[in-house]
């Protein structure tokens, strides 16, 4: 079995990917949001889906 090396490039697009999924939780915790363990389950399970990924982004501008 190979094992399969990445670029500097590549790396650097999933980890673009990754947090550009979790932006959300990441906006909730720099704006010491109140419900942010919630936000974060709520991304982390159903960010998949665009609607998750966006009732999660706008809860957590909310005040």
């Amino acid at each position: 079995m190979q094992m399969q090396s990445f670029s500097l490039l590549e790396l650097m697009l999933i980890i673009a990917m990754i947090v550009l999924y979790f932006l959300p939780s990441l906006i909730a915790y720099l704006r010491q949001h109140k419900n942010i363990l919630a936000i974060f389950m709520l991304n982390l399970l159903l960010g998949w889906s665009v609607l998750g990924w966006v009732v999660s982004l706008v809860w957590s501008v909310a005040k």
